[in-house]
Formats: structure tokens, sequence, C-alpha cells
């Protein structure tokens, strides 16, 4: 927590929250402490590009999903995990938010599109932008996902508008996540379950009322009147906080050092892809501490891409 700053999407550090809980159920814990450097590693960020098999990711976040299965796997072979609950009690904040519940696209793409942005977070070259389409891409599959979801009797708009936003996220969201979870934990030999998954709690949960699921006028409702009785009220009361994502300003210097070494290579193939002035521009951001958190994501993709670009060699045909 000594870099810890709250913002808009992490209003508290996770650490008391997890000391308490434990204490409370009597587990044996442990924190798992990484630094920049760990973070930053060029072998750590290839045994996840390796892991997840794409050049994508979650920066940081995948970094230390690594890293904490490893840990893990130095006690034991198999591990639980929270994956599912968001989407299967309404966790996440756009779930809540008018203007991404009455968006015509996906809710995380719309919560994203609303947020505020410092600068342009493409670092795609923009030829190669304009022939992917994504933006077409992206209505063709909203259309076709929201298009399965069966109607209810007797249901308000509000509530099949919430249907649809709920399978959504069972159906593409979370697919997601579990993906990344399971690549990740694989690759240390650490088996993760997924109670929240069960299909019988997925399938009763996804036919309950968003009113219902909501009765107290806020996120994951029905879980925690469930739990009342087994956690602590500052656990249970706790707003809704995102996965952590480092704070220190050294992770984003470490990024831009290793920006800049890329820079200095011009045949790698990532700049067939990607916009040098972008890489440019991003590396030479004079204060780390207020880099932008979409320039900070655009390092971290452009030195993933890389990664990828640098393991598997695929013959690029370009439209």
């Amino acid at each position: 927590t000594e870099t810890f700053t709250p913002d808009d999407q992490r209003a508290t550090p996770d650490t008391p929250y997890a000391h308490e809980v434990a204490t409370h159920v009597g587990s044996r814990h442990q924190d798992i402490v990484l630094d920049h450097s760990t973070l930053a590693d060029p072998a750590v960020r290839r045994a996840v590009v390796t892991a997840r098999d794409l050049p994508g990711g979650l920066g940081d976040m995948d970094a230390s999903l690594y890293l904490l299965f490893k840990a893990i796997r130095g006690h034991s072979t198999v591990a639980l995990s929270g994956e599912g609950a968001d989407e299967v009690f309404g966790g996440y904040r756009w779930f809540h938010q008018p203007e991404v519940q009455a968006a015509d696209t996906f809710p995380w793409i719309a919560a994203y599109l609303a947020a505020p942005r410092i600068q342009a977070s493409d670092p795609l070259n923009a030829d190669l932008t304009a022939a992917l389409d994504l933006p077409s891409y992206i209505r063709d599959r909203y259309a076709n996902a929201v298009a399965e979801v069966e109607p209810a009797e007797n249901e308000t708009e509000h509530e099949r508008r919430m249907r649809v936003i709920c399978y959504l996220h069972l159906t593409r969201f979370v697919r997601i996540l579990l993906d990344r979870k399971d690549r990740m934990s694989m690759a240390v030999g650490l088996e993760v379950r997924v109670p929240f998954c069960d299909h019988r709690l997925v399938e009763y949960v996804y036919n309950t009322p968003w009113s219902l699921k909501t009765f107290d006028g806020r996120e994951k409702s029905l879980l925690r009147a469930a739990a009342t009785d087994l956690l602590p009220s500052s656990a249970l009361q706790r707003v809704k906080s995102p996965y952590p994502s480092t704070q220190d300003p050294l992770y984003a210097s470490a990024l831009q050092q290793q920006a800049k070494e890329l820079l200095s290579k011009p045949e790698d193939p990532v700049f067939e892809l990607v916009n040098r002035r972008w890489v440019d521009n991003a590396a030479a951001q004079r204060d780390p501490a207020t880099m932008p958190p979409e320039v900070r994501h655009g390092i971290e993709r452009t030195l993933n891409l890389s990664t990828w670009l640098d393991i598997y060699r695929p013959q690029l045909r370009l439209p």
C-alpha cells in the first residue's frame, strides 16, 4: 500500500480486508508482495505471453496473476478463485450506470468509451486500424449475441435489458477471464476451481429478476445477503474494487525504458503493426507518475506484441 492512492475505481487497498477476512475465518494467510522490477521483468512478460498464447492481455495484472499462481503452487496444487461472481451477481460498476445500460454495444466496451481519455491510446498503425474495421466487427458480434437471449414472460423493458446485459457477461465477458485464469494457472501446474461458475448457481441466479439482484440498491445484493453470517461486515459492505493494478511510477518508468530499447531496434517486426511515433512519444513522457493509464496500457500492449512476434515468428500478410 506504500504507493496506493485512491481513484475512481479503487477507493481502498485490498490488504487490510484480506487480513481481516483471514483472521475471521481462521485461515493461514500470506502476503505476496511484488515490486515494480518483477512486474516489468521481460522474462515474466515472456512467460505470460507464452501462457496466454496471445499478444494482448492486461499488462501488470497478468504478470501479478501469473506470479501469484506460481507462489501458490509452491504450497498447493489446487486453489479456489472468485471468477464469475461479478458476472453472476452484477458486481461490475457498469452494470449500474444508466448510460452503459442504454448503450447499443457490449457493456464493457460502452464503459471504456465513456471513460475520460487524456490522449489517443491506440498504438496500432492507422492503416491497420482502418483495415481491421473493428467497430463493424463489434456491431455484428453484439447483434448476434443479443439475438440469442430468450425473452421472459411479463418482463419490463428495464428487466429485459438487464437480462441481456447479464447474458452478455455470462457468455462473452467471463469467458475471457476464465481463459486467462486457466492459462496462467496451468502454466505453473496449478488447478484453479471456480465455485461461482457452478452451472446450478448460474442458472438459478440468471433467472432472478434484476430488481431482486439489487434489492438494496447496490452491487451483489444477493451474494452479500447470503454471506452475512460468514464474513466480517467490513468486507461485506466494501464497494466492489477491481483486480489490483500497480500504481508505482517506477513500473511505468521501467516500461518506458523497455520501449526505448525497442525503438533502438528499427528492424523489429512490431513496427509493421505499431506506430513508431506513438511509442516514441509514450517513451518520452517526462513524469511516469502522471502517465495516463491509456498510455501505459499502450506501452504494455506494444511490448507484449513484440514478445509474441519474437516467440512465434508468424508470417504476416497485412491488408
